[in-house]
């Protein structure tokens, strides 16, 4: 049996929270986004909670999960209900031990099986494939969707801990359906249409 992916939102980069807090709601409102991924950009210790403060009561009131990219205390001060990782297997089990069992920890920038399967050993509560990586320039580079496919149909076949396929775009997103993977992640590309 076969059930529909959830929605897993991945938010541009946000630097003013007032500004972004009425889209945040419109997109969770259209794709009935069951997660969202808040990733913010540069600003120091308290104006990032400040942020997660700001926006984090706008999804959890929507019945969203809020994750915050890569720091388990500001995520945990800020109020979100978890941090996403993509630092490597260290920071991963840092989170896990920091955060468990009261919060989620999800691991990305998952680039083969064998990270993949050290996550899950790691005790995350989800994995992500295709999650954009920086190029030498700085620019996001997702990887192919063909890629994406086959690690998330292999991981979704093999194991219980579910299973998150990135989509840079539209096409991508219906493609990746068909893996099993438990949420499909809808990235900056869903907010421009909220």
């Amino acid at each position: 049996m076969t059930t529909k992916a959830q929605t897993y939102l991945v938010t541009p980069l946000i630097e003013d929270a007032d500004a972004f807090a009425p889209l945040l709601s419109a997109a969770i409102r259209r794709t009935g986004a069951a997660s969202a991924l808040l990733r913010f950009a540069a600003g120091d210790e308290r104006t990032i909670i400040n942020r997660i403060k700001r926006l984090a009561p706008e999804a959890q009131a929507l019945d969203a999960a809020v994750l915050v990219e890569e720091d388990a205390t500001l995520a945990t001060r800020g109020g979100a209900d978890g941090v996403h990782v993509g630092g490597g297997i260290e920071q991963v089990r840092d989170a896990a031990r920091r955060l468990h069992p009261g919060r989620i920890v999800g691991c990305g920038g998952l680039r083969s099986r064998h990270d993949a399967m050290e996550a899950g050993e790691a005790g995350v509560d989800y994995v992500m494939f295709g999650e954009p990586f920086l190029d030498r320039r700085g620019s996001e580079i997702a990887p192919p969707t063909e890629e994406t496919f086959e690690l998330a149909a292999w991981w979704a076949h093999l194991f219980e801990t579910p299973c998150v396929a990135y989509a840079a775009s539209p096409e991508a997103a219906e493609a990746l359906a068909g893996t099993g993977a438990e949420f499909i992640a809808l990235g900056p590309w869903a907010f421009a249409a909220a």
